[in-house]
Formats: structure tokens, sequence, C-alpha cells
């Protein structure tokens, strides 16, 4: 079974981030990035968002982490 993917609301709920700061974020490397869920729709794994709201101020993107990187 695989990790749990969140939706843009529960993304927004777990960090009180608005969306356009969460998608700047991730276009600066200092948020997860979104997995591509099909058509328009995309997510983030839960994992990663957790990490980002243990330590928000030093969250960077690491190498080979995010979309397409999971089976």
């Amino acid at each position: 079974m695989g990790e749990a993917i969140m939706s843009i609301g529960d993304v927004r709920r777990r960090t009180s981030l608005s969306t356009a700061t969460i998608y700047r974020r991730v276009d600066a490397g200092t948020f997860p990035r979104k997995v591509p869920l099909g058509g328009r729709r995309v997510g983030w794994y839960e994992s990663e968002v957790a990490r980002f709201v243990a330590d928000p101020v030093n969250f960077r993107v690491t190498e080979g982490e995010g979309a397409g990187d999971r089976p």
C-alpha cells in the first residue's frame, strides 16, 4: 500500500498557507514538489508535508524527492 496523498485543501489546512504561497514555495524549492494525479489534479505526499511543517524555515527540496520518484 502506498503513501497517503494530500489535496491542496488538506495541505492548506495542515500548513496554514494560501494556495498562491504554496505554489510560489514549490517553484522556489522551499516546499515539497507536487505529485501529478492525472489531468490537472495534483497532490502532495503526506510525509513530505509533515517534514515541511516540522521545520518550515529550513525546508529545502532534496534531489530525488517529489513527483515521479515513487512507485
